[in-house]
């Protein structure tokens, strides 16, 4: 099922109000590895989990606007991938633990941690694509898929366009009027908040070898193997290859298509009613959403 949303408020499919029985906030952080860990927000008791996946140059922190509703509809996590919790972090020893199958196994770990049933998994461009390869490799771990504007083959392209616009890139942005300046309004405070105190919380060598992967290979088995319900919104003004994500939704008959008109690769920042709407619809729509054909409470 496709459909297109227009921004504006009337956009937001009209839901009936939800009375939260949600607890008090209490962030917890719990350490995984030396690399891993995940935080905690709360929200609904005996409601599934809900992991939000942050994208190639974000973190957990990124998706702030976000944890307050949908703490409505379960439990909240968010947690940094490996290479983005900080610019001090030791260089990968070899090309394998920057490759998908190292992120993959992260999260599964997590999830395992987490241990409260199949996950619902709601990813940004990188964070989406580690969601589906989960959701392929470990069914047993997710329940329902919320994939935003990423898609299964890059081959041909590069990072080398991007070294020049790192090149441009100051070591420490003064405020966050200085990021929005240099990205944008929506960007500059996307990057602000992922940043420590103005000073770049990775890498940027580093994320552009884990994009150059996304060149050499596709992931299109890996999405053929999913088989938990899915919604895949993409851009406006993506930066997927034009077709693709359609094509993903087309090819599952659990699977939900919406492309938001105008909208940036960040849709969840950049039209936060159209995004809010179609997972709120989406999440709705799960019956019984901690369960699944693997899970036996």
């Amino acid at each position: 099922m496709a459909s297109h949303y227009r921004r504006g408020r009337a956009a937001r499919p009209l839901l009936p109000e939800v009375r939260c029985r949600c607890r008090p906030v209490r962030i917890t952080f719990y350490p995984v590895s030396a690399d891993t860990g995940f935080i905690d927000y709360g929200g609904m008791p005996d409601q599934p989990p809900i992991v939000l996946m942050h994208g190639l140059m974000g973190r957990g922190r990124t998706w702030r606007r976000q944890i307050p509703w949908l703490r409505r509809y379960g439990r909240v996590f968010t947690f940094d991938a490996a290479w983005h919790t900080g610019r001090d972090v030791t260089p990968p020893a070899s090309a394998e633990e920057l490759s998908t199958e190292r992120f993959v196994a992260d999260l599964a770990e997590v999830l395992t941690w987490i241990d409260m049933g199949p996950a619902v998994l709601i990813g940004h461009s990188m964070g989406a694509l580690h969601s589906w390869c989960v959701a392929a490799e470990y069914p047993e771990l997710v329940s329902a898929l919320v994939i935003e504007d990423m898609a299964p083959d890059f081959r041909g392209r590069t990072t080398q366009g991007w070294q020049p616009w790192f090149d441009s890139w100051p070591p420490e942005f003064a405020s966050l009027e200085h990021a929005q300046e240099m990205f944008g309004d929506i960007a500059g405070r996307y990057f602000y908040e992922a940043f420590d105190d103005g000073v770049l919380h990775g890498r940027l060598d580093i994320w552009a070898q884990i994009a150059d992967e996304w060149g050499q290979r596709d992931f299109w088995d890996q999405w053929r193997q999913v088989c938990a319900p899915s919604l895949l919104i993409e851009a406006g003004n993506s930066v997927v290859p034009p077709g693709q994500m359609a094509g993903m939704a087309e090819s599952k008959d659990n699977s939900t298509y919406i492309k938001v008109a105008g909208a940036s690769h960040l849709v969840h920042d950049d039209a936060p009613d159209e995004y809010r709407g179609a997972v709120e619809a989406f999440l709705c729509a799960r019956p019984a959403p901690w369960r699944n054909k693997y899970f036996k409470p």
